[in-house]
């Protein structure tokens, strides 16, 4: 194996979000996941060939996805997971916990309230607020369910950065918009709409038709190329 290793990078010397495309963090979260599970298994050590196998990535995609933050590995080792896990979380700056406040105690917003795996990357709920008089009071996986007003003070006291909309899509931009009034930073939008936030706000919108329209063409156009169907989505 041909990894090398320096120093775990800190806070301090990341590259800025914007030196880095979206997609490389996106992995970066794939290879954390999976690291965590190789652990859980008992593996001590993955190279980056097998961790791109794993995954789908050459090798190659491995190494320069973690090159953006320096050098990871032992020559003739590969990488001792546990030391890898630690400079993702450093990295993803999930190494302290997040609390989160969510808008929309709806189906969903339930689920999500009962979600475990927000736990394991050091995330919690940690308040919920819904427009329904008739969920306000109610206590959801220990979590209770706060009126709208209620909203910036309980941000400011519990010190949360972080917000998720999980609200109709005609009421997404009013509820963004008392989220960053509120003092929050980063934003995961469930509704099917772009939101429109000042600079200093980060957002992601999560879309599962759209994920499901990818999925879509990718099956048409592989069953057209299967018919030789000229009429079938082209290839880029």
């Amino acid at each position: 194996m041909t990894d090398q290793r320096t120093q775990p990078p800190q806070a301090a010397d990341l590259p800025s979000d914007a030196s880095v495309p979206k997609v490389v963090v996106s992995r970066l979260s794939l290879y954390l996941r999976e690291l965590q599970r190789l652990v859980a298994a008992g593996q001590q050590t993955i190279s980056s060939s097998q961790l791109g196998t794993m995954l789908g990535f050459s090798d190659a995609q491995v190494r320069k996805d973690l090159g953006f933050f320096g050098q990871f590995g032992y020559p003739g080792v590969g990488y001792r997971c546990d030391e890898l896990i630690r400079a993702m979380r450093d990295i993803l700056g999930t190494n302290h916990s997040w609390s989160v406040a969510m808008v929309g105690a709806g189906n969903l917003g339930q689920a999500l309230l009962g979600y475990r795996g927000f736990g394991r990357q050091n995330f919690a709920i940690a308040a919920a607020f819904d427009a329904d008089s008739a969920k306000v009071g109610q206590t959801i996986q220990g979590v209770r369910i706060q009126p709208l007003d209620e909203l910036a003070e309980t941000v400011r006291d519990k010190g949360i950065r972080l917000g998720m909309l999980v609200v109709p899509a005609e009421r997404a931009q009013e509820a963004a918009n008392l989220l960053v009034a509120a003092g929050i930073e980063g934003i995961v939008n469930f509704a099917p709409v772009t939101l429109v936030l000042p600079p200093h706000v980060q957002a992601v919108g999560v879309d599962l038709a759209i994920e499901l329209e990818q999925l879509s063409f990718a099956v048409t156009s592989k069953l057209a190329r299967a018919a030789g169907d000229p009429g079938g989505p082209a290839d880029p």
